[in-house]
Formats: structure tokens, C-alpha cells, sequence
């Protein structure tokens, strides 16, 4: 039961991740005053958008190697990991569903990804290495 529940929450948390893409004006706006001039905008807008693109990224490539561990076998089927994983992107969709319903600013997006996508992608890498690692 673990398997379609872990890459259902993973799913779940990647499309949010894509929608984030879009929807990226909201939460530029949140960084500022509700008051504000174009330029002030402007300004947020070309410091929060390499950042938040920057860490969604990073988020990409973390799911990449995180996909490659589950269809290659290494953790399919490991409890362990799938519980990790399964709390992790879990977690994570939830919060990015408020990060983009209530707005939040684009520093929070960094948090998320530290604890909710790279916590399972270095479990990932751990299992790869002793995997591979033992079969020399």
C-alpha cells in the first residue's frame, strides 16, 4: 500500500510545484506593502523571481533524482524511505497549497523545499550508495 500512496503524494507535490510556476505574481506581491509603485514591484519581482525560480529548480532536480531511486528499484519497496517520502511530499503539498492560496512570501518557498523535498532526495542518495556502493 505504500508504493501508489508514495507516488500519488509525490505527484501531488509536483504539480503544485508547477503550478507555483504560474502563479509566482502573488507571492511577489506578499513580499511587499499593500501600498506600492511599480517600480517598487519592479525591483521585488527581479530579486524574489531568480531566487524562487532558482530554488523550484532545485526542487526539479531533487524530484529527478528521487524518481530515478523509485523506478530504478533501489527504493521501491523499501518501508522505510516509502514512509519518509510519503510524509515529506505529503507535508509539502499541504504547505505549498497555503503558500499559494494565502500568499505567502518567496523566502518561505526555501523551508519547505529544505525539509520537504531535499530530506527525501538525500535518503535517496544514501540508499543509492549502499546499493550500488556494496556491489563492487
Amino acid at each position: 500500500g505504500l508504493v501508489p500512496c508514495r507516488f500519488l503524494t509525490f505527484t501531488a507535490h509536483l504539480v503544485i510545484v508547477i503550478s507555483i510556476f504560474w502563479s509566482r505574481e502573488n507571492n511577489v506581491r506578499a513580499s511587499l506593502p499593500l501600498q506600492c509603485t511599480q517600480e517598487q514591484y519592479e525591483n521585488q519581482d527581479t530579486l524574489s523571481l531568480p531566487r524562487l525560480v532558482v530554488a523550484l529548480s532545485v526542487t526539479l532536480g531533487l524530484f529527478a533524482v528521487e524518481l530515478a531511486g523509485f523506478f530504478s528499484g533501489v527504493s521501491m519497496f523499501n518501508n522505510t524511505q516509502s514512509l519518509i517520502s510519503v510524509a515529506a511530499h505529503c507535508s509539502a503539498s499541504i504547505c505549498l497549497s497555503f503558500f499559494v492560496s494565502e500568499h505567502w512570501q518567496c523566502s518561505a518557498y526555501w523551508y519547505i523545499m529544505g525539509f520537504c523535498s531535499a530530506l527525501p532526495a538525500a535518503v535517496e542518495i544514501l540508499l543509492f550508495i549502499s546499493v550500488f556502493g556494496l556491489k563492487k
